[in-house]
């Protein structure tokens, strides 16, 4: 592991998102600090994946992995930051945080700083990879990753189309993806971090490391910063409505709907 290169991320991704602290202060919106995280990620993993050492060509394919998924997720939080008010996550986290909220928020962000780091770390380590390119771990990973990209893309072109209508003021989104998973957006995030863990073991003890990215991605989208603010603001805007399909749709891994498995049961018997 190119040590140098790794602390010139972990200090490229900190000014990035001190730079996404102040934009933030300047504009009043906070959707901004996740377009600017979005697009640090990827910088930060087309970097070390430029300047590993590593298979050419694994290289190449990490490189434009990681540059599509940055591209994406950046360009789509940075229109609907555009388009809609503020983050509620953000909103409430500052109501909290009161006085202080723009310290506590700065220290926030050096937190998410981490987070991306170690994000890219998976994506560098991918890189190093030095066995011939492609094998078939290389298929699996990057077959995930795509998959992960295709169902992310239309989890949030889905839930963009039912936001344009009138339903959305009141109702709750079960179109598409939506009506298997509460946040089948944020499953797919997850599911595309789990697609660089077999391009990046070698069996060496450092590629293991890869393991971290998937786990703290699924650890803060269901447990910390992900469904639970999310689901908290949900409950309050559409009250019974949402506690209701929180009974019949799974929050996070896709499945069959409880009220339609009932209903079937019913048909059965």
């Amino acid at each position: 592991m190119d040590m140098l290169l790794l602390v010139g991320l972990a200090v490229g991704l900190s000014l990035a998102m001190t730079a996404a602290w102040t934009v933030q202060r300047w504009t009043g919106r906070s959707g901004w600090i996740d377009t600017i995280w979005s697009f640090a990620v990827g910088i930060g993993g087309m970097t070390g994946a430029l300047l590993a050492d590593g298979d050419f060509g694994r290289r190449m394919a990490v490189f434009l992995v990681i540059a599509a998924w940055s591209l994406r997720l950046g360009s789509h939080i940075g229109a609907r930051t555009r388009s809609h008010d503020e983050d509620p996550r953000y909103a409430k986290l500052a109501e909290e945080w009161g006085d202080r909220a723009a310290l506590r928020l700065f220290l926030f962000l050096q937190i998410q700083a981490l987070a991306a780091f170690i994000l890219v770390v998976a994506v560098y380590l991918a890189a190093t990879n030095n066995a011939p390119f492609p094998g078939p771990l290389d298929f699996a990973g990057l077959g995930i990753a795509a998959i992960a990209l295709y169902g992310e893309t239309i989890s949030d072109r889905q839930l963009a189309q039912f936001r344009k209508t009138p339903e959305a003021k009141t109702e709750v989104c079960e179109t598409g993806l939506w009506r298997y998973s509460r946040h089948p957006n944020y499953f797919f995030e997850w599911l595309f971090w789990c697609g660089w863990l077999p391009i990046a073991v070698t069996g060496t003890a450092w590629s293991w490391i890869a393991v971290l990215a998937p786990m703290m991605m699924y650890w803060l989208l269901v447990h910390v910063s992900g469904i639970p603010p999310l689901e908290e603001h949900m409950l309050r805007s559409r009250g019974e409505k949402f506690r209701a399909l929180q009974h019949r749709v799974n929050a996070f891994f896709p499945g069959p709907r409880k009220s339609d498995h009932h209903d079937l049961e019913e048909i059965r018997n």
